[in-house]
C-alpha cells in the first residue's frame, strides 16, 4: 500500500498522473513530460519531493560521525552551508547519495525515499561507535523543489530572506508566506532554484501561496518524468540506476565529492585509496545515440560487436533533442568521442561517449 505525500490532493486537482514510486503515490506528469521539462529550463516549475527522507544528527561527536559515514568532508562546511555527498559500505559500494546540511548545533541529512529505512538502520548501526543521537523526522516534513531561472523572483515575493545573497548550496531558516522553513538554494535539475522543508501541516497553504505568487511567472507543477530527464541531462546520479551497492564513488565519476585526504577514518577509505592508486577498471560514461532512438535502463551497450556494458539511465533529451544515457564501460572505452553501439529493439544503434553535462546552459548561480 503506497503512502500519500501531503500534496496528494493538489496533484490530483492539477491533473497529475499518479504512479507508485518509492512507496508513495507520486505524479509522473501533468501536461506532459517534455513540456514540463522545457518549462523548468526556461521559466519555473514546482516539484513535490516530500517522499525524500530526513535524518537529524545530534550530539558532541556529530561532526566526527557524519565524516565517518560520508565520503565528502563535512568539516569544510560553514554554518548554513550544504554539501552533496555519498555514504559507502566498507567495500566502497554506495549505501546512498545524500545532502548534508550544517546547522549551528546539529547536522541534517536528506536521503533518497527508496533507501530511507535501509539508510536509517545503517546509520543507527554506525552510530553505536559515536556519542550521537539520530532522529528520523521524515514523516513530519513536507518538501517542495521550486526550480528554474525565474525561481528566485517568484519566491522572493513571499519569503522574508534576501534570496539574492544566498549562493548555490547554502541555506537559511526563514519564513515563506509566514511559515517557518528551511530555504535551501539546491535542486537536482541543473537550473537555479530552491528546496523548501517545512511542517507538513502547512502543505496546502504553501502550495497555494506559491502558485498565487507564481501566476505572473507562469509557474507549473512538474512530475517525476521531467525530474528524471532534467537530472540526466546534467549527468546527476540516480540511486538504483547509476549508483548502488555494487558501484564505488570513483567508478561513478564522484571523485569530486570523495575527500580521501580528510582527517579521520571513513567507511570505504582503504578500498577507495587502492582504486585511486590502481585506477578504476570501469567508469560511468555519458553517451548520445544517433537518430530518433533513445535508450532505456538495461539496454545492452557494445563496442565492435562485443557487449561492454548496459545502460544505467536513458531518456530522450528535450534540451539537446537526442537520445542520451549513462553506462558503466571498461575504462579504455570511457574517453569522450569513443564510438559505441546500443541495442535498441533488436537494432544496433550507433552511439558516442559524450562530454557531460549534456545540458550546458544552466541558470545556476555559483
Amino acid at each position: 500500500m503506497e503512502s500519500k505525500t501531503p500534496f496528494y490532493e493538489q496533484h490530483v486537482a492539477a491533473g497529475g498522473k499518479m504512479v507508485p514510486f518509492a512507496g508513495f503515490l507520486m505524479p509522473v506528469q501533468y501536461a506532459g513530460i517534455i513540456e514540463e521539462h522545457r518549462h523548468v529550463r526556461s521559466a519555473v516549475g514546482l516539484f513535490d519531493v516530500s517522499h525524500m527522507g530526513e535524518i537529524e544528527v545530534w550530539g558532541p561527536e556529530a561532526l566526527k560521525f557524519v565524516s565517518y559515514v560520508t565520503v565528502n568532508d563535512p568539516a569544510a562546511l560553514e554554518v548554513d552551508q550544504a554539501q552533496y555527498s555519498a555514504m559507502c559500505y566498507p567495500d566502497a559500494g554506495i549505501v546512498d547519495d545524500l545532502l548534508v546540511y550544517r546547522y549551528p548545533d546539529h547536522y541534517f541529512l536528506v536521503v533518497n525515499a527508496s533507501n530511507l529505512d535501509k539508510d536509517f538502520a545503517w546509520l543507527q548501526e554506525q552510530a553505536k561507535k559515536f556519542d550521537v543521537s539520530l532522529k528520523n523526522t521524515s514523516d513530519g516534513i513536507a518538501q517542495l523543489a521550486l526550480q528554474g531561472p525565474k525561481a528566485e523572483s517568484l519566491l522572493q515575493k513571499i519569503c522574508d530572506l534576501k534570496l539574492s545573497d544566498m549562493k548555490f548550496y547554502w541555506f537559511k531558516v526563514g519564513k515563506v508566506d509566514g511559515v517557518d522553513m528551511l530555504v535551501s538554494r539546491t535542486g537536482y535539475t541543473g537550473e537555479d532554484g530552491f528546496e523548501l522543508y517545512f511542517d507538513k501541516r502547512y502543505a496546502g497553504q504553501i502550495w497555494e501561496s506559491l502558485f498565487k505568487a507564481g501566476k505572473e511567472f507562469d509557474l507549473k507543477p512538474s512530475g517525476l518524468g521531467a525530474r528524471d530527464s532534467l537530472r540526466l541531462e546534467m549527468k546527476y546520479c540516480l540511486y538504483g540506476n547509476d549508483i548502488d551497492k555494487t558501484t564505488s564513488p570513483l567508478e561513478a565519476g564522484l571523485g569530486w565529492i570523495t575527500k580521501l585526504k580528510k582527517a579521520g577514518e571513513f567507511n570505504g577509505r582503504d578500498v577507495l585509496l587502492k582504486q585511486k592508486a590502481d585506477g578504476v577498471k570501469r567508469k560511468l560514461i555519458g553517451f548520445e545515440v544517433e537518430g530518433n532512438a533513445f535508450p532505456r535502463q538495461h539496454y545492452k551497450v557494445f563496442k565492435n560487436g562485443v557487449q561492454v556494458g548496459e545502460v544505467a539511465s536513458g531518456v530522450f533529451s528535450p534540451s539537446v533533442a537526442k537520445g542520451i544515457g549513462t553506462a558503466y564501460v571498461p575504462s579504455e572505452f570511457a574517453k569522450t568521442g569513443t564510438d559505441l553501439q546500443v541495442e535498441i529493439r533488436g537494432r544496433m544503434i550507433p552511439a558516442r561517449v559524450a562530454e557531460t553535462p549534456f545540458w550546458k546552459h544552466s541558470s545556476i548561480k555559483k
